[in-house]
């Protein structure tokens, strides 16, 4: 079970050595300025590999329950499916449901570990493989392995990083665990944290925090649900920014700092290193400079 991109690793490593009996993942949404119906990246590899797909829009239903009833799973691997599994799914395959999971558990539980470690300002993560239970990320620890943040990291270079990872400790913990050589450990609720769901109107970026908060947000959010500002009506979204410490920067504040815009913070300056104007390409900070006047006369939330 599982549908984004950070799941793919972790279905090639078990179809190269396991009888994969179906894939579980959500239903084909829109996508793209077109809004076409684009499929989850674990459907296609799911079809290049010849493994049947159930798409349900929820597992809640008798139907649902009967068609994973039929595939007679031994197991059920879960990462980034999508959907929270009831009791009677839990229940379902001989050995239960495992998960991998992308933070050290108890920190990070929930739907966004990655973007909440970087975040933090976190300088590692790591990914769990877990035996689930009916709570949130609570159930017992089967392994873990500790990845570094770079302090280039962004949600996708991190995330790839932290797929890859998984699905070699996932085939390395499968056999013992199979074998029932593991138990797991119990977690330590009292270290526990929650990275909830993030909200796209997040991705707004607020000049009276430090630029440091900034920064990261930038690395967080990116590549969804990006970050952003408002000039001149328009917003400009923003790729990659570095800090510049200024006890006498105001927030807000627009300014050319080494022929790149930088926008003033509570901290320091925000050096936008590479912006996307609206219905524009991706380009460089001091590119858009040349083709805008009027950069260091306004204010940043200027409309």
């Amino acid at each position: 079970m599982g549908s984004p991109a950070f799941a793919t690793p972790a279905l090639q490593r078990l179809a190269e050595r396991y009888d994969v009996v179906g894939v579980v993942t959500q239903p084909d949404r829109p996508a793209g300025r077109g809004r076409e119906m684009t499929p989850p990246p674990v459907k296609d590899l799911a079809g290049r590999l010849g493994i049947p797909v159930f798409q349900p829009e929820s597992l809640r239903t008798p139907e649902a329950f009967e068609r994973i009833r039929d595939w007679a799973p031994d197991v059920i691997v879960v990462t980034a499916f999508g959907q929270i599994l009831r009791k009677n799914i839990l229940d379902l395959p001989r050995q239960g449901c495992i998960n991998i999971h992308g933070s050290i558990l108890p920190r990070w539980r929930g739907a966004s570990p990655v973007q909440a470690a970087i975040l933090a300002g976190d300088t590692e993560t790591g990914v769990t493989i877990m035996k689930m239970d009916t709570g949130v990320d609570t159930g017992a620890i089967l392994a873990t392995r500790r990845v570094a943040i770079l302090a280039t990291d962004t949600a996708d270079t991190l995330g790839k990083r932290l797929a890859e990872t998984g699905a070699d400790l996932l085939i390395e913990t499968l056999p013992g665990y199979l074998a029932g050589k593991l138990s797991g450990q119990p977690q330590d609720e009292s270290l526990a944290t929650y990275a909830g769901l993030i909200r796209k109107e997040e991705g707004l970026l607020d000049f009276s925090q430090p630029a440091e908060t900034l920064e990261r947000r930038i690395r967080a959010f990116n590549p969804w649900p990006s970050t952003w500002f408002f000039w001149r009506g328009q917003s400009i979204k923003v790729h990659a920014a570095h800090v510049l410490s200024d006890n006498e920067a105001v927030p807000g504040k627009r300014k050319i700092i080494s022929g790149a815009p930088a926008i003033g913070t509570s901290t320091g300056w925000l050096v936008l290193d590479e912006i996307q104007p609206a219905g524009k390409k991706r380009m460089s900070g001091e590119t858009f400079l040349h083709g805008v006047r009027g950069w260091e006369s306004e204010d940043a939330h200027a409309m």
